[in-house]
């Protein structure tokens, strides 16, 4: 992934060095294993710790891969240039290249797994800090891009809390999905190579054993990874298209931080732009495009094939750490936002009274009236206000239809906005609890 769009934990997780250091420790944790189970000597066992804090040399290891030909050949060999030919004689033994290969790359899906369900934990505790703060503020709320009916703000930053929540519960099952290793040597069957070994490389490198693998560990496990990222990456966009639309200059109800020395346009410096915003939506669709190779990686020849492979070398790394930039960069534009109240009951108040028309519709039924004339009554009001910008409620006050069923007080009082946020409070507790 370009340094743009990464920060280095992530990073780190995915770089050659810490792969080879994974790949080390699959292979030592393994001879402990068959030296405990008397199948190799303690002693080879113990030499091959000797390299625990060796730097690997990844030029070293490419020069030899390129005579090999195979990636996992060329790190034992150079393995053994450390711990010793005659010492690493027992080093993978048994074993076959994805045992090394998969366990590793779930490894650092987990560990990758682990820096999102941070970061998602943080954009939760920004989104609640703003709905709280913005509980009460009313705001118009639209459908299909039209105004509808009052809500407040601090209900649309509980609305994307709750989005992000179940997306935090659905990273914890892709985790757990895809924390499992596979020591089963060829076809998977275990034929020269102990089940016991797998139970121990596993249980240190924190995974549980693949119930059955066919020398590959299933790719339904990362088709699900991947697919929760997209749906998280969706949930990004989501909510960053809400922002870049309250940033629009008829609209301006919210904005991203503009910072001192920011520079908007390269022409028009009057520009304040949704440019993070605009950027999250487009680093969503690049997670989202991982999604279907990990699905089209589930059907694989007979007991592996590698079509796999290329596929995991990109998407792994390139997902997950434009994920993790994504919902860091995410949670500072919803820390720093910028909210203009006054603006929100101005464009509520762009056609006078408008957004109460459920309100009279509902009245007029209860007091007599049939579904029909009460549409009709209130839509043909309505319209006058659509093209003439009058007031809502004084071309209801006008109409001897609707007066003849309601009284001016009774007409006065629909239209109280404190009446659309009479259950904030209890919205509010479904989604943050009492």
């Amino acid at each position: 992934m370009i340094p743009r769009y990464s920060r280095p934990d992530m990073v780190a997780i995915w770089s050659p060095e810490s792969k080879f250091r994974i790949w080390f420790e699959i292979e030592a944790h393994a001879c402990d294993a068959m030296a405990n189970l008397g199948v190799i000597p303690r002693e080879n066992a113990e030499a091959v710790w000797k390299a625990k804090d060796v730097e690997f040399d990844v030029a070293r290891i490419d020069e030899i891969e390129a005579v090999t030909k195979h990636d996992v050949i060329a790190f034992l060999t150079h393995l053994a240039e450390h711990v010793g030919s005659e010492e690493a004689r027992f080093v993978h033994q048994g074993m076959t290249s994805s045992d090394v290969l998969d366990t590793c790359f779930n490894v650092q899906l987990t560990r990758a797994a682990d820096l999102l369900i941070a970061d998602l934990e943080g954009l939760l505790a920004a989104l609640k800090r703003r709905a709280f703060e913005h509980k009460d503020t009313v705001r118009i709320g639209r459908s299909h891009g039209i105004h509808a009916e009052p809500t407040t703000m601090g209900l649309t930053f509980a609305r994307f809390y709750a989005e992000m929540d179940r997306n935090l519960s659905r990273m914890r099952d892709a985790r757990a999905e895809v924390a499992t290793g596979a020591i089963s040597g060829a076809v998977g069957t275990f034929a020269n190579i102990d089940p016991r070994v797998e139970e121990h490389v596993c249980d240190q490198l924190g995974l549980v054993p693949e119930p059955i693998s066919t020398q590959v560990i299933p790719r339904d496990r990362h088709a699900a990874f991947f697919a929760t990222l997209g749906v998280i990456a969706s949930s990004i966009e989501n909510i960053a298209i809400e922002i870049r639309h309250m940033q629009r200059t008829e609209v301006l109800e919210g904005a991203e931080f503009f910072s001192m020395g920011q520079k908007g346009s390269s022409a028009m410096p009057h520009k304040k732009n949704p440019v993070l915003t605009e950027n999250l939506t487009g680093l969503a669709r690049m997670v989202r495009a991982a999604a279907i190779p990990a699905m089209e990686n589930v059907a694989l020849w007979h007991e592996r094939d590698i079509s796999h492979s290329s596929v995991e070398r990109m998407i792994g790394p390139d997902a997950t750490i434009t994920l993790d930039f994504a919902l860091a960069r995410l949670t500072g534009v919803i820390d720093k936002m910028l909210i203009f109240p006054e603006n929100m009951i101005e464009n509520m108040n762009k056609f006078p009274g408008l957004v109460m028309s459920q309100r009279v519709l509902l009245a007029l039924t209860q007091a007599g009236v049939s579904r029909e004339d009460a549409y009709s009554m209130v839509q043909r009001n309505a319209l006058k206000v659509w093209e003439h910008r009058t007031d809502f409620k004084e071309e209801l006050l006008g109409d001897p239809d609707v007066t003849a069923a309601l009284s001016p007080e009774e007409i006065e009082e629909k239209f109280d906005l404190g009446y659309h946020t009479k259950h904030v409070d209890t919205i509010f507790a479904r989604v943050f609890g009492e």
